[in-house]
């Protein structure tokens, strides 16, 4: 049930796309390859992927200015360089800009896979509180990523599943659409996407977060969505969630 991890690959050189692209997929993952920034500022946002690992030196905008680009924009996208740069200064200077790690070419399979999966793990999806609680019917189990209703199990994505734990997480206040972008979606809040709405429909319906329901899924109007429950939260407090920055 646990969906395939994506991994972007910004890369001019096919040889070298084709060498990192089979490294990636020995080990179970999908690489979605960017001949160019540009292409791949196109096509970033609907395919949502968990992780770039990016050339510094492309054709038009270097791989530099794409990561600043990136961190001015707040997103929490993890981002590793893998570049034949090997200079100090420049490994400096790109961890100062925001990379999450360094690889210099030629890349070693292992290692590669290795740093992916720490820069994963050091990136994913902030749960705030470990343990979810009072939250019948729903019961969380946040270590096997599992989701129970009234004790059955309920299948969900893992975007699904990290959206209502963060909802969850933050019952009663209104959590706006580019806090949602940049800690769950962890993409910039320029990012033109109309996915939150249809991720909050898909939950409303399939765990019955509407109407008459315990707990109820609202669209508050010009700040994003609140997660209350009937018996105790107060529908006339906004208690708004701060603006969150990724990263």
């Amino acid at each position: 049930m646990s969906r395939t991890i994506q991994i972007g690959l910004v890369e001019d050189d096919p040889i070298q796309a084709k060498i990192i692209g089979t490294m990636v997929g020995n080990a179970g993952m999908d690489c979605l390859h960017y001949v160019t920034e540009l292409e791949f500022r196109r096509r970033m946002g609907p395919e949502s992927i968990d992780l770039l690992l990016l050339d510094w030196n492309l054709p038009g905008v270097s791989g530099l200015e794409l990561l600043r680009e990136l961190r001015q924009a707040s997103s929490g996208l993890p981002v590793i360089f893998l570049t034949g740069n090997d200079s100090e200064q420049d490994i400096v200077t790109g961890l100062q800009a925001g990379a999450d790690d360094y690889i210099v070419k030629p890349a070693r399979p292992a290692e590669l896979v290795a740093r992916i999966r720490s820069a994963l793990r050091r990136s994913g999806p902030p749960t705030g509180h470990q343990v979810i609680e009072d939250a019948d019917p729903f019961t969380f189990d946040l270590e096997r990523r599992r989701l129970l209703l009234h004790g059955e199990p309920v299948e969900l994505t893992d975007r699904e599943f990290d959206l209502l734990v963060f909802l969850f997480q933050r019952r009663g206040k209104v959590v706006s659409r580019q806090t949602l972008l940049a800690q769950v979606w962890r993409v910039g809040p320029n990012v033109a996407t109309r996915s939150i709405d249809t991720y909050v429909s898909r939950l409303r319906k399939r765990l019955g977060l509407q109407g008459d329901s315990e707990w109820r899924l609202e669209g508050i109007y010009q700040h994003g969505y609140r997660l209350v429950r009937s018996s105790n939260d107060d529908p006339a407090d906004l208690g708004v969630e701060p603006e969150a920055q990724a990263g």
